[in-house]
């Protein structure tokens, strides 16, 4: 369809400008538990100048990690090698201790590398961890506007790139709907005649949404 090829052009040229947007400088420390132990921002990139962070809500209170961002991190584990072939690294960051992210990433059957950014400013820096302050007093901003709500953890992607004196510069982050094109289930349920079939609760589109062991739908 004409219109279908219409949006492919645009959505190409909406990535060119996506990819024009001026870089900012990341100055501040942060360091990570990781599988490796204590890892800094720089060490994630392994050698390569180009990283992707996703933000998986999975704060250190709770039991388990969100349904939502597992039924993103399902699409992960297949890719690294095609992005580490465009010099890209990729990782799963969380405020939930290491130990939790463990458990559940083995429960899951995940092989990304995951984090803990828990005893670090990052995800607040980074705008998808919000202080019970600024939701109480209505501070906390999320997808580029006031949030509402009180959730202390939101999702995210956020992108980094490492020039060749070690410098960092944060070149874009995308949250809520911005992230639908990197779920893979949801593009091909798009291009079938039922959709992703959610009109039947509008507040909550994702009712039907489980972590992958818990369907009995098999």
């Amino acid at each position: 369809m004409d219109e279908e090829k219409k949006f492919t052009h645009q959505r190409d040229d909406l990535s060119r400008k996506r990819r024009a947007l001026p870089w900012v400088k990341v100055d501040a420390e942060y360091v990570f538990d990781g599988p490796n132990g204590k890892e800094t921002l720089s060490d994630l990139f392994e050698g390569r100048n180009q990283l992707v962070v996703y933000h998986f809500m999975f704060g250190p209170n709770s039991t388990q990690g969100c349904s939502g961002c597992s039924f993103w991190a399902d699409n992960f584990n297949g890719i690294m090698d095609h992005l580490h072939a465009r010099d890209t690294a990729m990782v799963a960051i969380s405020r939930a201790p290491l130990e939790k992210l463990d458990a559940f990433k083995k429960r899951m059957g995940w092989s990304f590398k995951w984090l803990s950014s828990g005893n670090t400013r990052f995800n607040y820096d980074f705008l998808v961890s919000f202080t019970p302050e600024q939701i109480e007093n209505g501070t906390a901003v999320y997808n580029y506007r006031k949030m509402n709500g009180n959730m202390e953890d939101r999702e995210g992607i956020s992108t980094f790139y490492k020039d060749e004196n070690g410098a960092i510069y944060h070149t874009y982050s995308t949250y809520a709907r911005g992230l639908d094109l990197m779920n893979t289930a949801y593009n091909y349920l798009d291009l079938t005649a039922k959709g992703r079939d959610e009109e039947g609760s509008p507040d909550h589109p994702s009712f039907w949404l489980r972590h992958h062991d818990k369907y009995d739908t098999k």
